[in-house]
């Protein structure tokens, strides 16, 4: 099958919309019209909920004549709860990010009668606790729905592929966000870092990597589990943090003005000793000077380096400030520091005690510059490290060619999946991480979505979707689903479950302060048995 000609993400839904208008009937010989269409969604992340809701508000138009007679689309994910990074990996102190909840909210709600199990329902239902390769496959989910959208984002982490590496107290920023947001998957890191962080003002960590996800690890760890205690942070790492880390470091290989992080993420950390929490910001000007190559100087000008603009003019004021000697805690904002080695602690040689740098300078033309190395070295101790150099996704089981692995994503032209066997069953997609790579922010999924929902708006209209198979094996959509998980002894939670878990969570009894939004179970076991007690 060729690929269709690309779609921009700016009109991409209403040029979806303007085909369907003259679409008539999928590639089979069963009208449109007299159609029921099953979307199933894999992930209820940003990425999943906004293709969900612009899906679901283009099939809903009234305005466009060659609608399926009745759709309804599944959103399936693994854990009890939805709205992935949203719940697990916006930090604790930024509940303005997280406010994205209540739209997501509101694409199951609107439903009518969720609880129902009828695969002709209208709407947007939720099967949370459903993990695609385990509880069902790939295959079948392609069986049961005409269309299948993968939005199950990135799960694991680029390795930066250095000596040392594996040594214990070498953990990914992934985990350690997912570790302070209570996510199941990382609440058993407790009891290592309370060892690796056991007097944590007298500790150093070091943060690679210079994106807002380093910075809000950073923040996190200064502020320690006291000035975080009236935010959603989990309870398990309030001991741990304790009063804050003594020293962090935040490493960058590059200059500042090829640093991934914002100017918001930026001036928190300028902030932290005017909002009391004893932490003093230190950025070398010697860094900031010797990243100030005349291609850097370049990517400053127009409109386009703005941005950069006011973070060079922030770190420049903050490199001229002179700091608190009273401040009880510090953090290092540095630059053209490429970590080379994990040396291990002389006391106990499987843990980590310091990181190899060698400096670095810039080489290349303006937005193309890379670190160079120069055979300067700098040691820094360090009782913990963090790596954030990026997320990385993983292949679900069963697709074959239609993942990349060297990238971590999968194969796709605006959403569309092209190589899969279609023989199996629905049209596949996909949307967010696991299609671009680990890249923007929760905002940067609004066009993304939108492009992917465009591309299976025109695949209907143009009898590219494949004929929903199988029917002879399955019922279709939510029915079938449901039928199969409930064979498998699979104890699905729908939207009304949630909603069970969400009351428990903000039961006044279980919180420890009273602006607290709420107290995150950390275990699934914890999240299936609130079912049972409510």
């Amino acid at each position: 099958m060729s690929a269709p000609k690309a779609l921009t993400a700016r009109g991409a839904i209403l040029s979806g919309c303007k085909r369907l208008l003259s679409a008539r009937h999928y590639s089979s010989s069963t009208p449109l019209l007299d159609r029921h269409l099953s979307v199933a969604i894999v992930g209820s992340g940003p990425s999943g909920m906004y293709t969900a809701k612009y899906l679901q508000s283009a099939l809903a138009n009234p305005k466009l004549a060659s609608l399926p007679s009745t759709h309804s689309i599944d959103v399936i994910e693994r854990l009890p709860t939805p709205f992935g990074l949203v719940r697990s990996g916006v930090a604790p102190d930024h509940p303005e990010v997280k406010s994205v909840e209540k739209d997501f909210r509101e694409v199951f709600e609107r439903n009518i009668g969720d609880s129902s199990s009828s695969s002709r329902q209208l709407g947007v239902a939720f099967r949370g606790n459903v993990e695609v390769g385990r509880d069902i496959s790939l295959v079948e989910l392609r069986r049961l729905y005409d269309i299948v959208v993968l939005a199950y984002g990135c799960d694991s982490d680029r390795r930066l592929g250095i000596p040392g590496e594996n040594l214990q107290g070498v953990v990914s920023a992934r985990e350690f966000v997912g570790w302070y947001n209570g996510h199941p998957r990382d609440v058993d890191l407790t009891e290592p870092l309370s060892e690796l962080l056991s007097n944590p003002a007298e500790k150093s960590v070091s943060v690679i990597g210079q994106g807002n996800v380093a910075l809000d690890c950073a923040r996190v760890l200064a502020k320690g589990g006291e000035g975080l205690r009236s935010t959603d942070i989990s309870a398990h790492s309030l001991p741990v943090l304790g009063g804050g880390v003594g020293k962090v470091t935040v490493l960058g290989r590059r200059g500042h003005v090829q640093g991934a992080f914002t100017i918001k993420e930026l001036r928190e950390l300028t902030k932290l000793s005017k909002e009391g929490h004893g932490v003093s910001f230190h950025v070398r000007e010697d860094e900031l000077d010797l990243g100030m190559t005349d291609s850097s100087r370049q990517e400053l000008e127009g409109r386009l380096g703005r941005p950069k603009g006011r973070i060079n003019k922030l770190l420049r004021a903050a490199a001229a400030v002179a700091h608190d000697p009273k401040a009880a805690k510090e953090v290092h904002l540095r630059f053209l520091l490429n970590p080379v080695e994990f040396v291990p602690d002389t006391a106990d040689p499987t843990f980590v005690g310091s990181i190899i740098c060698e400096r670095t300078r810039l080489g290349g033309d303006p937005g193309k510059q890379s670190a160079v190395a120069t055979g300067e070295y700098e040691t820094i101790p360090t009782h913990l490290a963090l790596t954030s150099i990026g997320y990385k996704g993983k292949a679900l089981p069963g697709m074959g060619d239609i993942f990349n692995e060297s990238e971590g994503v999968i194969v796709n032209q605006n959403g569309q999946i092209y190589g899969a066997d279609e023989s199996t069953g629905a049209g596949l997609y996909c949307s967010g991480w696991i299609k671009r790579g680990p890249s923007g922010i929760i905002g940067t999924n609004i066009s993304d979505a939108k492009e992917t929902v465009a591309s299976i708006l025109r695949d209907i209209s143009t009898d590219v979707a494949p004929p929903h198979i199988g029917r002879e094996q399955y019922n279709h959509g939510r029915e079938g689903l449901d039928a199969i998980l409930k064979e498998r002894e699979t104890q699905v939670v729908d939207w009304p479950g949630y909603i069970k878990i969400d009351l428990a969570e903000k039961s006044a009894s279980n919180l420890r302060h009273e602006d607290q939004p709420r107290e995150k179970m950390t275990r699934v076991e914890d999240m299936l048995a609130a079912l049972r007690a409510l």
